[in-house]
């Protein structure tokens, strides 16, 4: 094995998300086996004494970002940079620095920023690709995308027009990193070269094996918003009237209305944020983890652990979780937005033992096919070796 020197570079979330894990749970894993690592990382915690439009127009280039970043690669010279979240802080000047230092770059597509102002291809409770493939992304600044804000989201889309003019991501990235193949495509159809674009599912970096699934409950672990499908979640459950009960974990937005609802619904427990551990245990007990969300996501860790503790999954037939959760065998696909059909699977959930036994067997199948680290370091190596080619103009 050869050890390589990569330099990371991620631009955190206010609140703690999928992303960051993501990201270190990949930088343990190759410290784990021999790489160096070092990073540049930027704080979006500080964004909150900075108003929405001056972020948003730092978001297109950052002198303060290019000047850390090269300096980084010119005192240790690392072999890739490699950068999960640029927006806002950093910017894609941290891609100038890099291949002006001509050091090949590695993007990984959390999320549709490249694409969409508001990153998620979501607006008004619905599926909104308006944006998709335009060079200048007005639809975007017509609906105030970006943080309910068209002065801000104006400036989102100067961001991602400059640099479409610029051609950034064609000349200044080496190797895109797309989630699942869904992802992959929505880029392609933009109009990035699929040869640029290769597919690495995340991971789970903690086994703890196969769970019993013996709980008398159904779980949700994520977000407490609108675009995840909490509501309807929780519509289905009245409906299906099932004798167990459903567990939900995470913030946001509706957690208040969620705590005063479990407090007269004795059916339904909230319990907050929870260590990751915590959230372990209780999906290797589930039945079954419900994942009603209605946009597209990039792609959900929760699922990925959820068939490592061999649980079975009940996910909207939309984006990425049409290729994660195999209808029938994994778990099972419903339409989006549609309580009726989530209380059917609801209740199959409790009423069919026998075919849950199959279904966590055939979870924990495809977590060790597809999600472990062993897998997700082979994939790191291709990506990594073929990036440093390119660079070499091999």
């Amino acid at each position: 094995m050869v050890r390589m020197k990569i330099l990371t570079i991620h631009n955190k979330y206010k609140l703690r998300g999928g992303e960051d894990e993501s990201r270190e749970a990949e930088d343990a894993l190759l410290i784990e086996r021999g790489h160096e690592i070092r990073y540049v990382v930027f704080d979006n915690s500080r964004i909150g004494r900075l108003n929405v439009l001056r972020v948003a127009l730092q978001a297109t280039w950052s002198q303060t970002a290019y000047n850390r970043v090269r300096q980084a690669i010119v005192n240790w010279r690392p072999d890739i940079v490699d950068v999960h979240n640029f927006f806002p802080l950093a910017s894609p000047s941290v891609h100038y620095a890099a291949t002006d230092c001509r050091v090949p770059v590695v993007q990984t597509l959390h999320n549709y920023r490249l694409l969409c102002p508001s990153a998620g291809f979501f607006r008004n409770g619905r599926i909104c690709e308006e944006c998709l493939g335009k060079r200048v992304p007005w639809p975007g600044v017509v609906h105030g995308c970006y943080r309910g804000s068209r002065p801000g989201t104006l400036a989102v889309a100067a961001m991602l027009t400059i640099h479409n003019v610029l051609a950034t991501w064609q000349k200044r990235v080496t190797l895109f990193v797309a989630l699942t193949d869904f992802q992959r495509q929505k880029f392609v159809a933009a109009g990035l070269d699929t040869a640029k674009i290769t597919v690495k599912p995340n991971f789970v970096p903690v086994d703890l094996g196969a769970g019993r699934g013996d709980g008398d409950y159904v779980l949700y672990v994520g977000r407490l918003s609108m675009e995840k499908g909490v509501r309807v979640l929780l519509e289905a459950w009245k409906r299906a009237a099932c004798p167990g009960r459903l567990i939900l974990v995470g913030d946001g937005p509706l957690a208040p209305w969620l705590r005063k609802l479990a407090e007269s619904e004795r059916s339904l427990v909230y319990l907050g944020r929870r260590p990751l551990r915590d959230v372990y245990e209780l999906m290797g007990g589930a039945r079954a983890l419900a994942f009603p969300s209605m946009w597209y996501e990039g792609m959900p860790r929760t699922i990925i652990e959820a068939f490592c503790r061999g649980t079975p999954v009940i996910a909207s037939r939309t984006g990425s979780m049409t290729e994660m959760v195999a209808d029938g065998e994994t778990g099972w696909l419903v339409q989006p937005n549609d309580p009726v059909a989530l209380a059917a699977r609801l209740r199959e959930v409790f009423g069919e033992t026998e075919r849950l036994t199959g279904m966590r067997a055939a979870a924990r199948r495809m977590f060790e096919a597809r999600y472990t680290p062993q897998v997700n370091y082979r994939f790191l190596m291709d990506i990594y070796n073929r990036a440093i080619l390119l660079g070499r103009g091999a």
